[in-house]
């Protein structure tokens, strides 16, 4: 999982924990499962103070349904019970993923961000959601990123994902320029001013969230083999290269390759990740320019340890990079390594912002 810097997590005093809401995602999925199961960890409430929002009968359903032992007692756990209508509620089903779920697992978020905005929390942590269910429901947004930048009130926002090799204990960043749109859509919609904002984005973030002032970025080029010389696609001669030369001129502090092209641009990262002795300086991040090329590579390496964080928000938002899971939803079998790991990166990020703030 996502390890935290010890140094900045333990011997937090119970006055200054960071306080952070946990959603409980699709309530169809395996959300209420991995949260237990993360929650029964000991170590990680005494470096936080967890509230978990939601609906408490579904976790004590959960609970109950699973008998094990390797969970936390609802009971025994902070949560906001969110009311839900009861037509929702008598129509959520465990495994299907629906209206009512939808319905449900926005709710949650609509009260974790409003808490959050108000002052009550540092952080949010989000179980997994279905696209598809919130649009059953009514609501459509491309995921929770973009409902979080919309009440948030912000319009510069990304999505970074954050792993910890478990061989090296070297740490992988990997920022989207593009998220959740259809791959035709990708070209047109790259431009100079985003790629701008995006690197902004991510330049402030290694400052204020890792303490990384200068370092190197590696920053993917869009076409095969970054277009051949114009060969295999001209975006790269006509504008790529062009910004990013204006963008180094603008960043001395920085060192930004590319752009790499897109097949090559994570053998090192690959090398760095599973300890290839003769890998050398690989880059503190990475910018990828649409979903795929940044996230395979990421789920590859780092499945169940990698940490979407959204950039660019007034708080901190991390969330487990999976997916609802509702074929496994209720059996017991749910890996919580991930959800284990974006509580740990919440932790260490709100305290580091803290750290930041002060000096």
């Amino acid at each position: 999982m996502y390890q935290s810097n010890q140094d900045n997590t333990v011997n937090l005093s119970k006055v200054n924990r960071p306080r952070l809401a946990l959603t409980l995602g699709d309530p169809a999925g395996i959300g209420s499962e991995v949260i237990l199961k993360a929650l029964a960890d000991s170590a990680i409430g005494q470096n936080c103070d967890v509230t978990v929002v939601g609906s408490k009968d579904l976790l004590i359903k959960v609970y109950e349904r699973l008998n094990a032992a390797n969970l936390a007692n609802p009971e025994e756990l902070k949560v906001m019970d969110v009311p839900l209508d009861s037509e929702v509620a008598d129509n959520i089903i465990i495994g299907n993923g629906n209206a009512a779920s939808g319905a449900a697992s926005f709710a949650y978020m609509e009260y974790a961000i409003a808490s959050t905005l108000s002052g009550k929390f540092d952080a949010i942590v989000t179980g997994p959601i279905a696209k598809s269910a919130w649009k059953l429901a009514g609501y459509n947004y491309p995921g929770q990123t973009e409902l979080l930048a919309e009440k948030s009130g912000v319009n510069r926002f990304g999505m970074l994902f954050v792993a910890r090799s478990p061989h090296t204990g070297w740490t992988l960043r990997t920022l989207l320029a593009t998220t959740h749109i259809p791959v035709c859509q990708v070209a047109d919609t790259l431009t100079p001013e985003l790629l701008t904002r995006k690197l902004d984005l991510l330049v402030e973030c290694l400052a204020a969230d890792f303490g990384l002032k200068n370092g190197r970025i590696a920053i993917a080029g869009l076409n095969p083999h970054s277009g051949e010389q114009g060969q295999l696609g001209t975006e790269e001669q006509d504008w790529l290269i062009p910004w990013l030369e204006q963008e180094r001129q603008k960043r001395p502090h920085w060192q930004l390759d590319g752009p790499i092209p897109p097949d090559t641009m994570w053998v090192k990262p690959g090398q760095a990740w599973y300890g290839n002795a003769s890998i050398q300086n690989p880059a503190d991040a990475y910018l990828a320019l649409y979903h795929d090329q940044g996230l395979i590579p990421v789920k590859l390496m780092a499945f169940d340890r990698a940490v979407n964080t959204s950039i660019g928000l007034p708080f901190v938002r991390t969330s487990p990079d999976h997916g609802t899971a509702f074929d496994i939803a209720g059996q017991g079998i749910a890996d919580a390594t991930s959800m284990k790991a974006a509580i740990e990166l919440a932790i260490e990020l709100v305290t580091t912002q803290r750290t930041s703030a002060l000096t």
